[in-house]
């Protein structure tokens, strides 16, 4: 999950149009960078640094040759790209979700944690048993599951390889100089012709029998910027799961807890008396086509956005937009710190299998995270369960960005995987707002239902000012632009096809998608504080969102009240790993933080 570009200059390498590449490349990732350049001889260089802070030490020397690569760490934070193994040099977009497998397969040298790494070691295991190199192509995308978009440097042959397998790849060109990128709109901004989707090309480069020569900076990046979770006994007793003795509905399963409950002489809430079936398929099978028609491309071109955060809902929204609609999407991820390394795999699986280009916006990943931990460790001061909300308030920009790619990429339709019985009433009902019955989104929206909640959180603001910090801003911006600013041709998938929990599960067995250790829940698996809030929910309430989950499935119909108990007394265990996970990336100590959660009584 990176960004990718190059040039290969036929007389005059223009530097300016590189520094543009990197600079917009960076929206990619901006954890690291790397670079391979050609001049006289080939020069690999790797900083732990984002790539705008490098351009100065790069650019000079360039002679006709320059390849870059942007970083979104997605695993071995201290394994930068290029990946250098035996001569050839790689750059790699993507993840390879089976790299282990393949170096284990075919008795391979792994010397790396990352999975790039695979790249130049398969090229030279092909080259060793004489396929020429379209036969070395087509043997790594055979062998490889996941995105892979690369581009491959052998100089001892003068090639260099460019291959994708999902879209992500193109190239053009402009002043007879060759040009590539992960994005399209990359090259239209340095005004590039004969733009187009790379599959697979064979370019002439220098060619060298010289060795690369290597300079990589000592400068250290957090070592848990991604990382690896080793059990621990002691820390895991910390976290507390009873089963706590509540009233709860005698239709749903809310209990006594849920703000603004109430029970009639039958032992049923207001909750299920002012329930409104929600998951209803709104447009029969002539608007459906209709709607789809006013977008649909038969040439086979894109024709909308499906955003993409590697969860459950939204892959298998996915599949519906590809295989049931008939449709070309382009998905679109915002990473801002909290999509976990299990969603970045899932997103990987889906994309390549069903050819489906992957736009990124990553943003500053330190800064989202830090902002966070300021949110957290505010809160931890004095805990209000009508605050926690505000530890993912960062993540509304998924909002945002998406109207970047619409303009971006000229297309106008976007499909959201946004699950009808997400509604969840409790994390205002916790400020003291009463729940909306009409309400008809997962999310409220408009202005002055926003000034009202806004307001609300403003008073907790006063009474803890430590959430008077950096991120205020970033939060109230990203939360306005989602429930107030105007969308058009945005629609759910489930407003065309039924959800189905059973459907979804079986459906994403067909792209191996992969399920969290720590749970045997589906659901909200790929979002990194899901795991934390639900246990401070659980711990101080009593419930969590999974009850509010299985209490819509019981109102509609799906599951029955006793399903729905077995099922929550499982998704409301703590997840110790997840939990470790988001404290370890926030820098947050996890025996503290879990003390200080403990020790709050719950609400009753």
């Amino acid at each position: 999950m990176c960004g990718i570009f190059g040039i290969l200059a036929e007389k005059k390498f223009y530097k300016n149009d590189f520094k543009t590449l990197a600079l917009l490349s960076r929206e990619r990732g901006k954890d690291s960078s790397g670079f391979l350049t050609f001049n006289k001889k080939y020069f690999v260089r790797k900083f732990n640094r984002n790539i705008k802070d490098v351009m100065g030490e790069i650019l000079p020397n360039i002679g006709n040759l320059a390849i870059g690569h942007s970083r979104l760490i997605t695993n071995s934070t201290p394994d930068n790209q290029p990946v250098l193994r035996d001569g050839v040099a790689c750059i790699h977009n993507g993840i390879i979700v089976n790299s282990k497998e393949i170096f284990l397969k075919y008795q391979l040298d792994q010397k790396l944690e990352i999975d790039t790494e695979i790249l130049p070691v398969l090229v030279n295991y092909y080259l060793n048993k004489n396929y020429d190199l379209n036969q070395v192509i087509n043997k790594i995308l055979e062998d490889c599951e996941g995105i892979i978009c690369c581009a491959a440097v052998i100089p001892k042959l003068g090639k260099m390889l460019l291959f994708s397998n999902n879209g992500s790849l193109f190239a053009g060109k402009k002043n007879n100089n060759y040009h590539f990128a992960s994005e399209k709109y990359f090259l239209d901004q340095i005004n590039c012709s004969d733009i187009h989707q790379v599959t697979r090309e064979i370019i002439d480069i220098p060619k060298s029998e010289k060795p690369i020569n290597v300079l990589e900076e000592n400068r250290k990046i957090r070592e848990d910027f991604v990382p690896t979770i080793s059990k621990d006994i002691q820390l895991e007793k910390l976290l507390i799961y009873e089963n706590h003795q509540l009233q709860r509905c005698s239709k749903c399963i809310l209990p006594s807890t849920m703000p603004f409950i109430k029970f009639d002489e039958k032992g049923i809430c207001n909750y299920c008396k002012n329930y409104k079936n929600k998951n209803l398929v709104k447009y029969n099978f002539d608007e459906r086509n209709a709607i789809f028609n006013k977008f649909r491309n038969t040439n086979k071109q894109a024709d909308c956005i499906v955003p993409l955060s590697g969860g459950r809902d939204s892959c298998f929204a996915l599949h519906l937009a590809k295989k049931k609609f008939n449709l070309n999407p382009v998905t679109y991820t915002y990473d801002w710190g909290l999509v976990t390394d299990l969603a970045r795999r899932n997103i990987s699986r889906m994309c390549s299998k069903l050819n489906v280009e992957n736009i990124i916006f990553a943003d500053d990943i330190s800064k989202k995270r830090n902002y966070i931990k300021k949110n957290v460790s505010a809160w931890l001061k004095k805990p209000h369960l009508g605050m926690v909300n505000l530890f993912t308030a960062g993540d509304k920009h998924f909002f945002r960005h998406v109207q970047t790619v619409k303009k971006r990429t000229g297309l106008k339709l976007d499909l959201w995987g946004i699950n009808p019985y997400e509604v969840t009433h409790f994390k205002s009902g916790f400020l003291g707002i009463p729940p909306d019955f009409q309400l008809k989104n997962a999310y409220t929206s408009g202005l002055t239902k926003q000034i009202k909640y806004h307001s609300k959180r403003f008073k907790q603001l006063l009474i803890n000012p430590s959430y008077f910090n950096s991120s205020i801003f970033d939060n109230l911006y990203g939360e306005l632009y989602r429930s107030v600013f105007k969308k058009t041709n945005h629609y759910s998938m489930f407003d065309f096809h039924k959800w189905s929990e059973s459907e979804v599960d079986e459906t994403l067995k067909l792209y191996d998608w992969e399920k969290s250790v720590d749970t045997k829940s589906t659901w909200r698996i790929g979002d990194g504080a899901a795991a934390f809030y639900n246990y401070i929910y659980y711990s101080m309430a009593g419930f969590s969102e999974h009850d509010t989950f299985r209490s819509n499935q019981i109102r509609e119909g799906n599951i029955s009240r006793e399903e729905a108990l077995e099922l929550v007394k499982s998704e409301n265990k703590p997840r110790y790993q997840n939990i470790k996970w988001f404290l370890q990336i926030i820098n947050l100590d996890f025996k503290d933080t879990i003390n200080v959660i403990n020790s709050n009584k719950l609400i009753y």
